[in-house]
């Protein structure tokens, strides 16, 4: 909608210029023909061609108001004004006419309609001029200058105020007009966009306390609750939380408001995680390779949440009690867009037979689901010791329903 309005007002400007500039022409067109003809004593062709010219171009002018066509209006007053002057160019000296300037005006009008029709006016303009300058040197002249000798400089003057009036006093002031007020539309629209990104900060923002809010309260009834099957369950999910919330953080501490920075989300995530489930022993070693990649929100959500799942399964049954471990997390760009993500753990692993199928653990069939949500594939690596996922997808570019 506010796309189809800023057209208009193109248009309407558009408009208000071209019918300014035919009626200024017109109207300076018979006074240039009576002042020809009356006062410089030109009696041939010259004041005839300025007549007709006013004539014809007031005719489009009105019919305008009937077709609305700006195209149409346009082409015929330039195809009139290409006419025009370079007959009364041929008929005041040909090259060494002053009037020889007004053909500019075509130009710089058909720049100000589009950027084709000032390439297809300007062409025909150098052309017209080359046969100009050819007519003038040629041995035979079909043409003579009809500017009686005492009103030659008196023509040449009209001929240059009414050129210098028309490329000042109309096009210049109504294209400055017009460029005031795009820089005016364009600090606006700069200043709605940034106004914008502060509001969509400040959701963010928002998002990420009432994450933090719902992790706290989780925190706390677990705490109050002695089952540690319970205790085990709501820390589970207060850390799903906290990885949706660290997404929402990075998003509003930075500038790009639409992108993660994978690497140092992915970073802070399975550090968290590691202080969280094994506290600070420092048995845990991670081994994160993830180049400078930025992922959108609808794509780092669930694949933290993956990601969370993973090393959380890892943490708490892959590398036991106080053991050795590391962990290991890659991902790599590939062809057509496609991402995969190498994630596992050198714990004991589980059996070949348990999937996620079978298995009634919540966090193993998570994982499978949000590769789903992902729209990627995910395998198990069986040749390497511990649990290793391979997970195949692409960057999600539309919302799209939450993992049921």
């Amino acid at each position: 909608m506010q796309t189809n309005k800023k057209l208009e007002e193109r248009l309407r400007d558009k408009a208000r210029l071209v019918l300014k500039v035919n009626y200024f022409t017109s109207i300076f067109s018979l006074l240039f023909g009576v002042l020809c003809f009356f006062v410089l004593d030109i009696k041939e062709v010259i004041p005839y061609v300025f007549f007709a010219f006013g004539i014809l171009n007031l005719t489009n002018t009105f019919l305008y108001k009937s077709h609305k066509n700006l195209t149409l209006t346009y082409n015929i007053v330039s195809i009139m004004t290409l006419t025009g002057a370079s007959i009364i160019t041929l008929y005041s000296g040909g090259i060494n006419s002053p009037f020889i300037f007004v053909l500019a005006l075509i130009v710089v009008a058909g720049y100000v309609t589009t950027k084709s029709y000032g390439t297809i006016y300007l062409n025909l303009n150098l052309l017209i001029i080359v046969l100009i300058y050819s007519q003038s040197i040629a041995d035979f002249s079909f043409v003579t200058n009809v500017v009686p000798e005492q009103s030659k400089n008196l023509f040449a003057l009209l001929s240059v105020l009414f050129s210098v009036y028309l490329l000042g006093g109309v096009f210049g002031k109504n294209l400055l007009h017009a460029h005031h007020n795009l820089y005016k539309t364009k600090n606006q629209l700069e200043d709605k966009i940034k106004e914008k990104e502060t509001l969509l900060k400040e959701v963010h923002h928002r998002v990420k306390n009432n994450l933090q809010t719902v992790s706290s309260l989780l925190s706390l009834q677990a705490r109050n609750n002695e089952d540690p099957r319970i205790k085990d369950l709501l820390k589970s999910s207060q850390n799903r939380v906290i990885s949706m919330a660290m997404v929402h953080e990075m998003l509003y501490m930075r500038e790009d408001i639409s992108k993660v920075e994978y690497k140092t989300y992915v970073q802070d995530l399975a550090e968290y995680l590691v202080r969280s489930i094994k506290g600070t022993s420092g048995n845990i070693t991670l081994d994160i390779d993830i180049p400078q990649v930025k992922l959108n929100i609808d794509t780092a959500i669930p694949l933290g949440l993956l990601i969370n799942e993973a090393v959380t399964n890892a943490l708490k049954y892959g590398i036991v009690d106080d053991s050795q471990g590391e962990i290991f997390i890659k991902l790599r760009k590939g062809e057509n867009d496609e991402y995969l993500l190498n994630i596992g753990d050198n714990g004991a692993g589980f059996a070949d037979t348990i999937n996620y199928k079978t298995s009634k653990s919540l966090g193993l069939k998570l994982i499978h689901n949000l590769a789903r949500q992902l729209r990627g594939s995910i395998i198990r690596d069986l040749s390497k010791k511990g649990t290793h996922y391979i997970v195949k997808f692409r960057e999600i570019t539309e919302q799209i329903p939450s993992v049921a």
